[in-house]
């Protein structure tokens, strides 16, 4: 792999990697009921998907009263938790890993998950010991802000543009730009095509099986 794109390969997890998207939309809709309030429409609740929870509960149902946050973000927790166990993986996911990992890439997650969150969840996947590190939205700052991307990149001494940031949202793609490091889209998760691409990602693919494709002629 002398010349290869990437050196290092940071995935977003939900809606990327695990197939999440439409029951973080059911836990926030339901926790907002929960407590009273409207629940927000299924195109706001996949827009905060990848943000973190705090963050993201304040954007999708912004009218509440701050005091109240806490009481929405513990209804939230308790229903995804509920049934996060029976989530999958993306059809390929471990295929893919396990060749960047045979190609000696260095491979971490960012996510807007908390630091519990993410380690629960990649208990549950048997994924961990595939990544080399890992940030939580609880670690550092929530993206898009590049804080998380950019302590990956350095921890690991990477030039920017040998980063390659794969994500489902434009919260994954605009932290990448501002990183200066490569955004590549994957379709299958929370924001729509159009609303990818405005973000210019270096490519767009459809499904996991599509990305490994995509790295082999191009990353």
């Amino acid at each position: 792999m002398k010349n290869r794109s990437y050196d290092l390969v940071v995935f977003d997890w939900d809606g990327t990697l695990l197939d999440s998207t439409g029951a973080i939309v059911k836990a926030i809709q339901a926790a907002s009921r929960d407590i009273g309030v409207a629940p927000p429409s299924d195109e706001k609740a996949r827009y905060v998907i990848g943000m973190g929870l705090r963050e993201a509960l304040q954007y999708a149902v912004p009218d509440l009263a701050e005091s109240r946050y806490d009481a929405l973000v513990n209804a939230y927790r308790r229903h995804y938790l509920s049934g996060d166990h029976e989530l999958t993986l993306f059809e390929g996911v471990e295929t893919l890993l396990q060749e960047l990992r045979a190609e000696h890439r260095w491979l971490a997650v960012a996510t807007g998950k908390s630091r519990v969150g993410l380690d629960r969840a990649l208990g549950h996947s048997g994924l961990g010991h595939y990544f080399d590190t890992t940030r939580t939205a609880d670690q550092t700052r929530s993206k898009p802000h590049p804080q998380m991307l950019e302590e990956i990149i350095g921890q690991f001494g990477v030039d920017p543009e040998r980063t390659l940031m794969i994500g489902d949202t434009t919260h994954d793609l605009q932290m990448a730009q501002s990183a200066g490091a490569h955004g590549l889209a994957i379709t299958h998760g929370a924001h729509p095509l159009d609303v990818l691409l405005e973000c210019q990602p270096v490519g767009v693919v459809d499904s996991i099986p599509d990305l490994a494709n995509w790295i082999k002629r191009s990353g």
